[in-house]
């Protein structure tokens, strides 16, 4: 296991070096200058001095190592190659800077991944906790009314866009039944600490971590109904219920041990969906996360956000790809991964 392990790693390592450079190709083919940008923001100042608009412009141009071709540009991203005379990149420590904000870009991240992230998992939480059982209920009681009911209902909950769901949900909870807030992640005004802080952000994200959970019931349950399904027609669960075995451990313990391992991508990827943000959600009940700084990032120009979050979400599916073929081997030990 600890050498398969091993060479997943190294294979990741090779990957995300090949996507890193791919991805950095696409964004410097964007036809945008930064020095230019940059010139451009003190233009009083070289209102009457064309040449020092030049000269100015040719520093910038140094100073971002942008008279450098991509490779040498590329290579001082990661720290490899000097860009104005010195090392300064991702192995130095500098993930990038965000000069719409002024700030680093880890800075401009940080907050907005923390809300993403704490409304990504509740929302995980929340459906698993109700597909899961939910899907084996049906399963069991395959093809009664129960079962064509949660159907039907999860068929409609599928096939509705998610920014419709939001829409039918804001109309109903926020201006027929005013229960929760539409927009914002706090009370306007309001300096909470500690718990009361906590439950008021909560209540904020009412209304989005409903519409999230939602969405997601009609997919996964029905996908793990069908793996139960396939698992209960199995021949070593008939043989559990000649041998007597009580319906609940015929279910709960051979049958779905049986259809964890299809399940395990579902779980496991929810789970690192928290990370990828939601960016409908975000832009609808305008929430600070990443997904929407994604989205600005790209709208004004700020490639350095863009890419350094880009580049998250290739490490988070390449760990959770691996983290999955981990998990299929302790599921089911009939599965190696060893090789």
């Amino acid at each position: 296991m600890a050498k398969y392990i091993v060479k997943r790693i190294l294979y990741m390592l090779l990957v995300v070096l090949i996507l890193s450079f791919l991805i950095y190709l696409i964004f410097d083919l964007v036809p945008f200058d930064r020095a230019k940008w940059l010139v451009e923001k003190q233009k009083d100042v070289y209102k009457d001095n064309p040449e020092g608009y030049q000269r100015a412009y040719l520093e910038f141009r140094r100073r971002l190592g942008l008279d450098e071709n991509v490779f040498v540009r590329y290579l001082g991203w990661l720290g490899l190659a000097r860009i104005n005379g010195s090392y300064n990149g991702i192995l130095q420590g500098n993930f990038g800077y965000s000069y719409n904000f002024s700030r680093a870009a880890t800075e401009v991240l940080s907050e907005p991944m923390k809300n993403t992230v704490f409304i990504n998992l509740f929302a995980v939480v929340l459906a698993l906790a109700i597909t899961i059982p939910l899907g084996i209920f049906c399963a069991v009681k395959r093809g009664t009314r129960r079962d064509t009911a949660v159907q039907v209902f999860t068929i409609v909950g599928y096939s509705m866009p998610t920014f419709i769901t939001a829409i039918l949900f804001i109309c109903f909870f926020a201006v027929i039944i005013p229960i929760f807030p539409v927009i914002g992640m706090k009370t306007p005004g309001s300096n909470y600490t500690g718990i009361r802080k906590f439950f008021d952000q909560l209540y904020y994200m009412a209304l989005p971590l409903i519409v999230m959970t939602f969405c997601s019931l009609g997919g996964m349950t029905r996908y793990v109904r069908s793996s139960m399904i396939e698992a209960l027609s199995m021949d070593c669960i008939r043989t559990a219920r000649a041998k007597g075995l009580k319906e609940n451990t015929v279910v709960y313990s051979h049958a779905w041990r049986n259809a964890l391992v299809p399940v395990i991508t579902l779980v496991i990827g929810w789970f690192l969906s928290v990370f990828s943000g939601s960016i409908m959600i975000e832009n609808i009940f305008a929430l600070n996360g990443v997904g929407i700084k994604y989205i600005e990032a790209l709208q004004t120009n700020d490639y350095e956000v863009a890419l350094l979050l880009q580049m998250f979400y290739v490490a988070v599916s390449l760990l959770g790809n691996l983290i999955i073929d981990i998990s299929y081997g302790i599921a089911d030990p009939r599965v190696r991964v060893a090789k």
